[in-house]
């Protein structure tokens, strides 16, 4: 099968096309025909080099939508031939989070694409459980570009930012593929939005839903907040920058504020002024993917339209090398999908 792979971390041009053995299910697992699969931040930090052990040559790509060929021993809920997306988290089943039914918080968490070998080939291998059905008329392509982003999105707002009607929000990184998908969301949940962007972003930014759009640029943007909000702040800061912007967000937020870090772009260490964070009793919280609950709740809502995945453009495999340098550039709005 024809696979897109790095034997090495660098730039994109460490990224090569060949032909390497089709995978085969073993017990519990199922191979799926790769259709479309997305493109993400993580396929950057991957191709890079993260302080974890891969197994290389690596193959990335962590949104994958696709058709069911093969099943392996023991499994029964699927068929081949069916169409199906994968949730990129693994999980163990036995730990106590899991029991929990907390498969994010997993001792042994781990991402189709990050820790293991992911969808930008042909073929790819995963486990049975992981696979969720695709609903008549929706594209492999709007599939593809859902899952990671959509459950990273709904679980941080949701669950972890207990987001409620009425509240205010302020998404940074809008032009990411997360955030495209959390002002989705935060309009689903009836919270007013607010936006971090930089300035050639800012007209999708509001046509996607955004009630107001900060340029990341502007030095003022923090006051042109407070003006905005009365004085107030807002109710939850949802943030993926890190470094750079971290303690401005946190002075961004509304007595009782609710702080969500999902990423950290610029860097993974922050200043804070701890009066702030308790004289105001703010809370920090961090979040990660999504449990397999959250997982098929997100996805059934893009299923039925409530969401649209934003995607930037659909590329064949062979560009993959362009495809990371613009999504590197920051050119790049929503997530850009390959297709095998």
């Amino acid at each position: 099968m024809r696979a897109a792979l790095f034997y090495e971390h660098g730039g994109p041009e460490m990224l090569r096309i060949e032909e390497i053995d089709v995978p085969k299910p073993g017990p519990g697992e199922v191979r799926v025909r790769v259709r479309a699969v997305a493109l993400n931040h993580l396929d950057l930090w991957v191709r890079r080099g993260l302080p974890i052990d891969i197994e290389l040559p690596h193959i990335g790509g962590s949104d994958i939508a696709g058709e069911i060929d093969d099943v392996g021993p023991g499994v029964h809920r699927v068929q081949p031939g069916e169409r199906a997306v994968v949730n990129p988290s693994l999980w163990c089943g036995e730990c106590e989070w899991c029991l929990r039914g907390e498969q994010s918080q997993c001792v042994n968490h781990r991402i189709i694409g990050e820790h293991v070998r992911g969808g930008t080939a042909e073929f790819v291998v995963v486990p049975a459980r992981n696979v969720y059905p695709i609903s008549d008329g929706v594209s492999f392509e709007r599939a593809a570009a859902a899952p990671l982003v959509f459950m990273t999105a709904w679980r941080a707002l949701i669950t972890q930012g207990a987001l409620k009607p009425g509240d205010t929000v302020l998404v940074t990184g809008a032009s990411g593929g997360v955030s495209t998908a959390a002002i989705q969301i935060a309009r689903f949940a009836g919270a007013r939005v607010m936006a971090l962007t930089s300035a050639p972003h800012m007209d999708r930014v509001r046509e996607l839903g955004a009630h107001v759009v900060y340029d990341r640029a502007d030095g003022e943007w923090t006051r042109a907040l407070w003006r905005e909000t009365g004085k107030r702040g807002v109710d939850v800061v949802l943030d993926s920058v890190g470094t750079a912007i971290f303690g401005q967000c946190v002075r961004s937020l509304a007595r009782g504020g609710r702080m969500v870090t999902y990423g950290a772009t610029t860097g993974p260490t922050a200043e804070l002024d701890l009066r702030v964070v308790f004289w105001k009793q703010v809370s920090i919280v961090g979040s990660t993917m999504a449990n397999q609950e959250e997982f098929q709740r997100v996805m059934d809502l893009v299923f039925a339209g409530e969401f649209d995945p934003v995607v930037d453009s659909v590329r064949p495999l062979a560009e993959i090398r362009e495809a990371h340098a613009r999504l590197e550039s920051g050119e790049a709005f929503g997530n850009i999908v390959l297709v095998p």
